[in-house]
């Protein structure tokens, strides 16, 4: 694995926050060519490389992301591990992906294997939206997100940002008025206690409405004072939307109320040929293989239900570490990861 663990401190080395994904693109397509991929990239700036049989009906597609999120994590080895920001969310993946697709290039006709560096998964998952719009749905799918080597993803919830503006001329402190900054707090409050009461205090979180206050900000300039919110709900299976969204405009009271972005939770199903795949080789590794359900979101989210066919993401790293100071992976991690990926593309285009 010393190449491959070189090719991923690479593509650490190189920044990609979400919309600054050119360089790594560049360094991507490169050596996905040298390593025999016939590979371009798209009209939103996604890296696309193919290995296989390029007539082939069977396609299986392997559809990591080149974005992180900001913050430099000093790309270094310490012992066993590897850090850099991306090392598990999700460049680990994305690399295991493009090394384990150039060791079964030439094993068989009539299948072919994509890889795909997606841009803007991190801010709404632009790159994924335009493969689910533009390309035809494969035979199956594998998303690159940590899982640990073991582990196998089949489900994400869903999502929903929430924006909350009030302005007011000013008034004394000593008045009646009610502030924006409390009205703000009041609907808030409310908010969290929508969530307490419909979760019961029992729900599993991936059953769970979770509410989290991202950002608060006040402004005052003697006339006017406002107060502007950001909230983002992680929504469970079964989730009804529009019935949420009408209740917090009940809430309001006079404030600006916006839904930037959602994505609705997903999962996938289990007894498919692609599970079997990933199983058998993760016990074909010495692993114990689970299956997981996160309580975040990824371009599962997106691409899950407007292909309709098998899928799970999977992934080496230890998903606690995401956006982290301390992301790291451990090399015999990405190792095993890796050999699991070879193993699973084996058996789903004998």
């Amino acid at each position: 694995m010393t190449d491959g663990v070189a090719f991923l401190e690479r593509m650490l080395s190189i920044p990609s926050p979400s919309g600054q994904e050119d360089a790594l693109a560049t360094y991507l397509a490169e050596q996905m060519a040298a390593l025999g991929f016939q590979s371009h990239r798209d009209e939103v700036g996604n890296v696309i490389g193919a290995v296989g049989d390029p007539g082939a009906r069977r396609k299986i597609v392997l559809l990591g992301h080149m974005d992180t999120v900001p913050g430099l994590v000093p790309v270094r080895r310490e012992g066993n591990r590897l850090y850099g920001r991306g090392a598990v969310d999700a460049k680990g993946p994305l690399a295991a992906f493009v090394l384990a697709a150039a060791r079964v290039a030439s094993r068989r006709k009539g299948a072919q294997v994509v890889v795909i560096g997606a841009v803007e998964e991190e801010i709404h998952g632009r790159g994924a939206h335009h493969l689910a719009e533009t390309m035809a749905a494969p035979d199956c799918v594998i998303i690159g997100e940590p899982s640990d080597w073991q582990g196998i993803t089949i489900g994400y919830k869903g999502m929903l940002s929430v924006t909350y503006r009030l302005v007011r001329p000013t008034s004394h402190s000593a008045g009646q008025e009610t502030s924006p900054a409390q009205k703000a707090v009041a609907f808030w409050n409310r908010l969290a206690a929508l969530a307490e009461a419909l979760n019961g205090g029992q729900s599993p979180r991936f059953h769970s409405l979770d509410p989290a206050l991202r950002e608060i900000q006040t402004y005052k300039d003697g006339l006017q004072e406002r107060v502007e919110m950001a909230i983002g709900l992680r929504l469970p299976p079964g989730s009804d939307v529009p019935a949420l969204q009408r209740q917090m405009r009940s809430w309001c009271n006079g404030a600006e109320l916006a839904f930037p972005y959602s994505e609705p939770p997903f999962q996938a199903e289990k007894n498919t040929h692609l599970v079997r795949a990933m199983l058998r080789a993760i016990r074909g590794r010495g692993g114990r293989p689970r299956f997981k359900l996160k309580s975040g979101t990824s371009d599962m989210n997106v691409v899950g239900p407007a292909w309709g066919c098998p899928i799970v993401a999977y992934g080496p790293g230890d998903s606690t570490l995401d956006h982290t100071p301390e992301e790291h992976v451990e090399i015999d991690e990405f190792g095993r990861g890796t050999e699991v990926l070879v193993e699973a593309l084996k058996l789903l285009i004998a």
